[in-house]
Formats: C-alpha cells, sequence, structure tokens
C-alpha cells in the first residue's frame, strides 16, 4: 500500500515525531505507525479557507484549485453568493460542477440573501423554498452568510424560514454581522448563527465569542482583520479559523491561508494553536470532507520543509499528490461561461446630477475595509448641473444595471484619487451591476462601454488608452488560467495607482462600493444608500436625482 515518511505534526495530541503514514488505494488512512529516521519533510493536515468567495479570485474554482493547492490548501468553505446574484440556482450547480474534478475540496453553502438587499437590482432570487431545495443537496454543506441581521433581528418570514430549514437539516450557518454587539449580537447568535468573518475589532470579537459564535479571522485583498484579531488566537483558539474571503488573482498566485500561517507564527503564537485554527477546526465545525491524519480519514495531507519556514513542498488529496514543488497535476480544461448581461451604451449626458448642489451626501471609502465613512458637502454648480470637485478630490461614482436598461445612479466618493483616468467594473458586490468612478464624465463613459461590448468584466480608461480584462462567466471569472489572470489583473491594478488611484486595491475597493450590507455608505443602482439606517437618503431618489 502507499505510504509516506516525514516528521508528523500531530494536531491532536501536541506532539512531533517521526511517522510513517499508510493508506490504501482508495485514499482512506490504514494505519499511523512511528518512524525512527524520518525523512526531513514535515507532514501535517492541508489548509483550509473557512469562507471564500472563489468568484473574486476571477478564476473558476477548478482553475482556482491550480493556485491554491500549491500553497497547501485542501478545502474550502466556498460560499457561491457571488454568482448566485448573477445567475440564481444555476449558478450555485455551475459551481458545483465546475469544481467535481479539481482535487481540492470544495465545499459550496447555499446563499442565503440573493438579492443581498431590497435595495438594489440583482439579476436572480434564490427564495426560502430555493434555498430548502439546495440545503437538501449532498453538495451543500451550509447555509451561507445571514447578511441580512436586520431581518434576523426582526423576525422577518422569509429570513427565519431559510434559517429554519438549515437548523432543520442539521446545517450550519454562517454569519455576516459587522460591528453589531451586545443584546443585538445576542439575539442574532442565539438564533442559530454560528460565525462571523466580519469583527473589525478585537472587543467585538470577544462579545460574540462569549455568546457562542466562532470568529473566523479575515485577511483578503481588500479587508484585513489580522492586524485587529490576531490576539485571540492567544487566548480562544478553540474559537477561531482563517479565512481569505475575497482574494485576487495576482495576490493568490503569491500564496493563500499559508502566509496567514506564517504571519501567526511569526508573531510568536503556539505552532500548535495555530495549525488547529487552519487546518483542524474548519473541519470539525463543518463536518467537511477532509481528512485530518487520523486512521480512517482521506489522506489529505501536506509536507512543508521545516519549522521556519514553513515552506509547503507538495500537497496530497485522498493519498494523491496533487502538487510537488509548485506544480499542480491537473490538466487543461476548457470552461463554459454562462452569463447575463442586457444593458445599452450610455452617454455622458447619462451622468448629469441637477440639483442645488448643498448638503450632498459622499462616499469616503476606508483602504483595507469594507466599511466606509462618509460626509456632507456642498458642490459646485454649473447651468444646474452638481459637479464634482477634483480640488477636494471628490469625483463620481455611479452604479448602472447590467440585467435590462434603466437610467443609472450617480453619487460622489472622496478620496479616490485617480487623475485623468476612470475604472469600471462588473465585479460589484452584491449585484454585480456595473460601477465605475473617475475623474470625468467622459472617462467614466468610456470605461462604462468597453465592459458593455465586453458582456464584462475590469476596465480603465485615460485620454488615449482603454485596458480591459474581460470576465465572460457571470461577468464575474475568466475562463483561462490564474497566471493569464493575474497578470492581466495586475497590469490594470497598476496602470490604476499609476494614474493616482490611492487604495492598495483599487477594483476591489470599488466593488465594495455597492455593498450595502457594510456601513457607513454605499451606492447601488438605486441611488446613495445610507448602510446604516438601511435607507436612501430621500425616499423618493432615484437615478441620482439629488434635486428632489
Amino acid at each position: 500500500m502507499p505510504q509516506i515518511t516525514g516528521k508528523l505534526i500531530d494536531l491532536h495530541q501536541r506532539s512531533i515525531y517521526g511517522a510513517k503514514i499508510i493508506y490504501n488505494h482508495n485514499g482512506i488512512i490504514e494505519s499511523i505507525l512511528p518512524e525512527e529516521n524520518p525523512a526531513g519533510q514535515y507532514i501535517l493536515p492541508g489548509y483550509i479557507d473557512a469562507h471564500i468567495h472563489i468568484e473574486s479570485s476571477m478564476l473558476v474554482p477548478y482553475e482556482f484549485a491550480k493556485i491554491a493547492l500549491r500553497h497547501g490548501t485542501v478545502a474550502t468553505i466556498s460560499d457561491p453568493h457571488e454568482i448566485a446574484n448573477v445567475l440564481g440556482v444555476e449558478g450555485v450547480k455551475y459551481m458545483i460542477q465546475n469544481a467535481a474534478d479539481a482535487k481540492l475540496k470544495f465545499h459550496f453553502g447555499a446563499p442565503s440573501c440573493v438579492p443581498a438587499t431590497k435595495f438594489e437590482t440583482a439579476g436572480a432570487e434564490i427564495n426560502a423554498e430555493a434555498v430548502r431545495q439546495l440545503l437538501e443537496d449532498p453538495d451543500i454543506y451550509y447555509l451561507s452568510e445571514m447578511m441580512n441581521y436586520p431581518g434576523v433581528l426582526h423576525n422577518d418570514p422569509e429570513v427565519m424560514l431559510k434559517i429554519a430549514y438549515a437548523k432543520s437539516l442539521n446545517k450550519n450557518i454562517d454569519g455576516h454581522a459587522p460591528g453589531l454587539r451586545g443584546s443585538d449580537a445576542q439575539r442574532y447568535i442565539q438564533s442559530g448563527i454560528t460565525t462571523d468573518h466580519e469583527c473589525f475589532s478585537y472587543e467585538e470579537a470577544l462579545d460574540k465569542i462569549s455568546y457562542g459564535m466562532k470568529i473566523i479571522i479575515r485577511e483578503g485583498s481588500a479587508a484585513r482583520n489580522f492586524d485587529a484579531l490576531h490576539p485571540l488566537i492567544k487566548i480562544h483558539p478553540d474559537k477561531l479559523m482563517f479565512c481569505s474571503d475575497d482574494k485576487h488573482p495576482d495576490e493568490l498566485l503569491h500564496g493563500h491561508i499559508n502566509l496567514i500561517v506564517k504571519r501567526a507564527l511569526r508573531l510568536g503564537y503556539d505552532l500548535f494553536d495555530v495549525l488547529r485554527i487552519a487546518c483542524v477546526n474548519p473541519v470539525l465545525h463543518y463536518g467537511m470532507r477532509s481528512g485530518l491524519l487520523r486512521p480512517g480519514d482521506p489522506a489529505d495531507f501536506i509536507l512543508i520543509n521545516n519549522l521556519t519556514d514553513f515552506n509547503v513542498l507538495a500537497t496530497f488529496i485522498d493519498g494523491e499528490k496533487v502538487s510537488d514543488e509548485g506544480k499542480v497535476f491537473l490538466p487543461h480544461k476548457a470552461h463554459t461561461t454562462p452569463n447575463q448581461f442586457n444593458t445599452q451604451p450610455v452617454t455622458s449626458q447619462d451622468l448629469s446630477v441637477y440639483g442645488d448642489g448643498c448638503n450632498l451626501p459622499v462616499i469616503v471609502p476606508v483602504d483595507g475595509s469594507l466599511i466606509t465613512e462618509k460626509f456632507f458637502v456642498d458642490l459646485p454648480t454649473a447651468e444646474g448641473q452638481i459637479l464634482a470637485a477634483p480640488d477636494q478630490d471628490i469625483s463620481k461614482i455611479t452604479v448602472i444595471n447590467r440585467y435590462y436598461p434603466a437610467p443609472p445612479s450617480v453619487g460622489f466618493i472622496k478620496g479616490f484619487g485617480l487623475k485623468d483616468c476612470a475604472i469600471a467594473s462588473t465585479v460589484a458586490h452584491d449585484s454585480h451591476n456595473i460601477i465605475a468612478t473617475g475623474s470625468s464624465d467622459e472617462l467614466i463613459v468610456k470605461a462604462i462601454n468597453a465592459l458593455i461590448i465586453s458582456k464584462g468584466g475590469l476596465s480603465l480608461a485615460t485620454i488615449d488608452k482603454e485596458m480591459v480584462l474581460p470576465l465572460p462567466v457571470a461577468g464575474l471569472m475568466s475562463d483561462l488560467d490564474a497566471e493569464t489572470v493575474g497578470m492581466q489583473y495586475a497590469e490594470i491594478d497598476s496602470k490604476a495607482r499609476e494614474m493616482g488611484a490611492a487604495m492598495k486595491a483599487p477594483f476591489m475597493t470599488l466593488s465594495f462600493m455597492a455593498l450595502l450590507v457594510i456601513p457607513k455608505i454605499k451606492i447601488s443602482d438605486l441611488g446613495m444608500f445610507d448602510a446604516e439606517s438601511f435607507s436612501f437618503y430621500d425616499k423618493y431618489y432615484k437615478a441620482a436625482d439629488f434635486s428632489k
């Protein structure tokens, strides 16, 4: 029978010793025997991403696996919420089918909030009955993040029915409640919600842990909570998991959960605590089909070089070596490109905003966070039109319905920094309409229309240049390999920063400006939105008409 020897990092007995792991041809571990003179390599269970939207990598699951396996990731808890907002249940099924032969063990959830709110236009709806049908599918492992925490707190019938279905089928319910504290957090958790990856302060996380919730420490491309939350590793390692949530392709090429592990170890946290968080806690919490290096488990494990560098040498899934020294053994595969895109080109006149320019709400993005700040400002006008204020770094931001022709929604954003440039994207959480900002109406229009021609993706426009990264799969993912997409993304992202973008990840930051479930102020295709009161700034506000 196949076997491998090395120094086993036994996370169950919290010890390291020479071992020989013997597994059968079905990929199940038969026995683990002591070995006196093991090879220099170390053996440990593979890493788990405890919450990720694969779509945010801009790669289909199969291509995502090719990169993640290199970094020692053996499984994910994957929320297909993004594609579900575009294509509904069929989008969820697409992800499952595409991932089926990818070796990496994807565990998909049933999206709980499609559309995410009633204040935006999505491409589909997944109601409680559809959620029930998804949860009954053995390929669906949990109810994905319940972003509608006001619906939970106010006992919204549809929301509570989705939760009830998950409970009846003994499937976990993921949370999403940034900033929720005290009695509201307690009520939210008592409804049956078991995790949250949105804590942005240590105190908030402690609050939620005290009510029985598990906290997922997130370190993604735009939202990074590790610095705020890592002290929890010392006092609550049994209550924690690691995740990336949203990881762009250029960063994924460099690392995944392995980077969080290395970072935690460099800070001096206990080896066994860190690896339990990264490898064991998600498997036990979600009942994942990943092995944990025990007899009877699937032979899922990784080899690392030493306890200082922690570099991944090889990854094994069900006893099969699927990655070795950075090479992944997955053959080339062609991918289908389902999509939903039906809108018309825009003109500069479509972005005109009329009014007196007084006391207008403005979005202020916070780099490295999904949270935005807000302030109110008087803007200049000309012939009744409200103008941007480049001297204050205030520019227009617009969201355009991609599912059917409708007037653009137009607002204002401060601090994006673009000079003689505009960027646009159909990755625009959560409904994935077209979102764009830039230094002039003309350039914004140029960037938007480039996306309409390509039926989705990321675009950048300057006076003499256009760049487009096409995303033909639902306007969210490429059908190409990670190296190609990563290179294309790095080029367009670098160009945006060259043109003045003040954010570390300008396209990802832009994509979250339409995420209405995160405070404090956002914009949807229906208008500027107060994400604290869950209302538009004017109940009659529509299509960027500040004059009402």
